[in-house]
């Protein structure tokens, strides 16, 4: 299972919190008992004692800088069921997990929003772009899930001003597909009408985009065997 074979981030934090103050701790002491040594052998033992009335403020900072980055807040982490679709796209497409997490981070809360499967939104990025944020198509649709820009800038963030943006391109995009869905009163209908082909009697639009989903999600059921 995979929940089983990774360390839980939290404990990662920590961990790496309590090495960074331990690595510290030694330092200082160390300092310590440098400037002791050499405050003996020259005689100046006040040396000793200006380095002691430092110690307090030292250690103090040293705590408090591991208990900020203790309480900082993590980011959103994702569930087994789109880290194990993330592996299956990084292999499939050749993108790094760095570059995908944000992709799929967002995919996973806007699709909680939308109340639209997340692994619907990975499909259609799939098929529109391959997971090139940079792709843009000869009518001018931009980014992952090529939005385009002089149809929709009423869904643009406000702090946002580019739909090459990986996130921003998602979160428009997501949107768009569920007004299609929504206005077409069906999955393979707003499909159709996502991918510009809504007069295609065939429905090869929709065929592809869910032929790609069934995909993610039997390579979500493998790791989840494995």
């Amino acid at each position: 299972m995979i929940a089983s074979t990774v360390l839980p981030s939290a404990l990662q934090r920590i961990s790496t919190v309590a090495l960074d103050f331990f690595q510290k701790f030694l330092m200082i002491a160390g300092l310590v008992f440098i400037v002791g040594l050499i405050g003996v052998q020259t005689g100046r033992l006040d040396l000793v004692g200006n380095l002691k009335s430092l110690l307090p403020s030292a250690e103090a900072s040293v705590a408090e800088e591991a208990t900020a980055e203790e309480l900082e807040p993590e980011p959103a982490s994702l569930n087994a069921r789109m880290r194990g679709a993330m592996n299956y796209v990084s292999h499939r497409y050749r993108v790094s997990d760095e570059a995908l997490r944000p992709i799929f981070a967002t995919a996973q809360a806007v699709g909680r929003e939308l109340h639209l499967d997340p692994l619907l939104i990975i499909a259609v990025i799939g098929v529109e772009s391959g997971f090139n944020p940079f792709s843009q198509s000869v009518v001018g649709a931009q980014g992952l899930m090529q939005v385009v820009p002089r149809f929709h800038h009423d869904k643009l963030p406000e702090d946002a001003d580019s739909f090459l943006d990986p996130v921003t391109n998602v979160l428009v995009g997501a949107r768009v597909l569920k007004e299609s869905i929504s206005r077409n009163g069906g999955l393979e209908d707003g499909l159709q009408q996502f991918g510009g082909a809504a007069n295609d009697a065939n429905r090869r639009y929709a065929t592809k985009v869910l032929a790609e989903k069934q995909r993610l999600e039997q390579a979500v059921q493998r790791l989840r065997a494995a």
